[in-house]
């Protein structure tokens, strides 16, 4: 477990590059949108790139909402630490439902790895990062074995590991009750359910103080860890679930450092 408290001072200062900072940078390479097929992408590149680890980012908005241009600080923060960034759309609820929405990462994750090379990045240094409906998305599509060869996975604020639990404990409501109608799919939906018998990338997990976020990431993380996977553990009690994903990037965030940290563990 990362305390958030005392883990920025360790990490912070140590792992920023000299010039390094998380604001936005003025002259910052446009991203390049691509067609994907169900739907476009943006990739951010540093100019020069060749061969660097990519972030591949799904946005959240309850399955409903979001688009692929709302990164806030992510993408000036990960090129400035040599990282290819890309931001994906995905259809949204009504059109399509959350199996269709899985099926849509998967289909831009096989894009972007094969043809990430011409963009300067690394197909086989890809890291998969989602916020809250975006997290899900992540951590159903990583733990079926939907991202092959993803080196790692961030998973940032969601209580949809486990379905049936979430039901359980009452939490099957508003957008998780639109996003998630029928009982029989529970199962198929919870990246919970995929965790056994498959090995799993290095995973970070990161909650807010949001009702439910640390007793589901807690359990998940547990469930992971069983599996012999690299679990790391994020307590962001301190953070709301919009600041958590709002704020990283931003100059003297501790989850920023705990993710950079992580980062350069998992990809170099």
């Amino acid at each position: 477990m990362i305390d958030r408290r005392g883990f920025i001072a360790a990490c912070l200062g140590a792992l920023l590059p000299a010039g390094a900072s998380a604001a936005r940078r003025p002259g910052r390479p446009a991203p390049q949108t691509l067609d994907y097929g169900p739907a476009k992408l943006d990739i951010y590149a540093p100019d020069g790139a060749n061969n660097l680890p990519v972030v591949f980012f799904v946005h959240g908005g309850a399955w409903r909402f979001g688009k692929r241009g709302q990164v806030g600080s992510k993408p000036d923060f990960l090129l400035a630490n040599g990282f290819v960034f890309v931001s994906i759309d995905y259809r949204m609820l009504p059109e399509a439902d959350v199996a269709t929405q899985a099926g849509d990462v998967e289909k831009a994750y096989a894009y972007v790895r094969a043809n990430i090379a011409r963009y300067g990045g690394d197909p086989n240094r890809i890291v998969g990062m989602g916020h809250s409906a975006g997290c899900h998305l992540i951590a159903l599509t990583g733990m079926r074995g939907g991202l092959p060869g993803v080196a790692a996975l961030i998973l940032d604020d969601t209580r949809a590991y486990d379905l049936a639990a979430l039901s359980r404990n009452g939490g099957m409501m508003g957008a998780y009750a639109r996003a998630f109608p029928d009982p029989t799919q529970w199962a198929a939906l919870s990246p919970s359910a995929h965790v056994e018998g498959r090995k799993h990338p290095p995973t970070f997990i990161a909650y807010s103080r949001a009702p439910g976020r640390g007793e589901a990431s807690k359990a998940f993380a547990e469930r992971l860890r069983a599996t012999g996977a690299k679990v790391t553990l994020f307590d962001g009690s301190a953070y709301t679930h919009m600041s958590i994903n709002r704020d990283f990037g931003q100059d003297g965030d501790a989850l920023t450092a705990a993710v950079l940290a992580f980062l350069k563990a998992s990809v170099g």
